[in-house]
């Protein structure tokens, strides 16, 4: 199975930006043209697209929806996306909207049921996001942690049939330092669940060695800061995650 590439595009004030370890205030402006993005990344060959309304993560609801409707209506492939989302309502707007998966964050851990409710009901359309701090779950747009492993919130959706997580390590995202390819595995290895890598990605190299444990449950990547700065060629990227096996 070849991995997934998902360029993000991460919504602040209508505004494609990236954070440094989360933290609003550590924001870089990539562009005011959140649609136009989502064409280039068509356009180098992105099947994928993972969008954030960083807002709607700290208000609870969406923030940046306007946004998110032009990216659903520009973009040709499949459009993930999480943000807020933290009731059935909202899941069931978004998926009629076009969003092919939604991702699930501080519900998770605080709305257990209403996660696997939604994951029974969209099949393959549910990804849990399970963002770490110090090996524990940060909740409420990663501005709080919990006391609950990582680990632990995995094993709580096993049976749920949910189509991903999504495993994000807080303290490298936007620093580009690597992607935490240790912890990925281990959550990869631990659960029957499909993960998804995210948080640090530098480069190239952070492809190559995710693409290589493909066959261990590694379903994608998440790229934001890498191939806004040009670190990462997402041509380069899909090629090497395609030959994946």
């Amino acid at each position: 199975m070849s991995l997934i590439v998902f360029p993000a595009i991460d919504l602040k004030g209508g505004q494609v930006v990236r954070l440094a370890e989360g933290d609003m205030n550590r924001a870089t402006v990539y562009g005011d043209d959140p649609a136009a993005q989502a064409l280039i990344f068509a356009e180098a060959g992105a099947e994928h697209l993972h969008v954030v309304d960083l807002d709607g993560s700290f208000a609870g609801r969406a923030v940046n929806a306007e946004a998110v409707e032009r990216i659903v209506e520009a973009f040709p492939g499949h459009v993930q996306l999480g943000g807020g989302i933290r009731n059935r309502e909202a899941v069931e707007r978004w998926f009629d909207l076009g969003v092919s998966r939604i991702v699930i964050g501080t519900a998770a851990l605080k709305d257990p049921a209403f996660v696997k409710a939604a994951a029974r009901d969209f099949p393959g359309g549910i990804v849990v996001a399970v963002d770490a701090r110090d090996g524990f779950v940060a909740t409420d747009g990663w501005a709080e942690k919990s006391d609950m492993p990582v680990a632990d919130l995995a094993r709580r959706f096993e049976d749920a049939g949910v189509a991903s997580l999504l495993f994000t390590d807080v303290g490298r995202d936007g620093l580009l330092k690597g992607c935490n390819i240790d912890a990925t595995v281990e959550l990869a290895r631990g659960t029957d669940i499909p993960v998804i890598a995210s948080g640090g990605v530098a480069g190239i190299a952070d492809i190559r060695v995710l693409s290589l444990h493909a066959d261990e449950g590694i379903e994608g990547v998440i790229t934001g800061r890498a191939l806004y700065d040009g670190r990462l060629d997402l041509k380069a990227a899909l090629a090497i995650a395609k030959a994946a096996a």
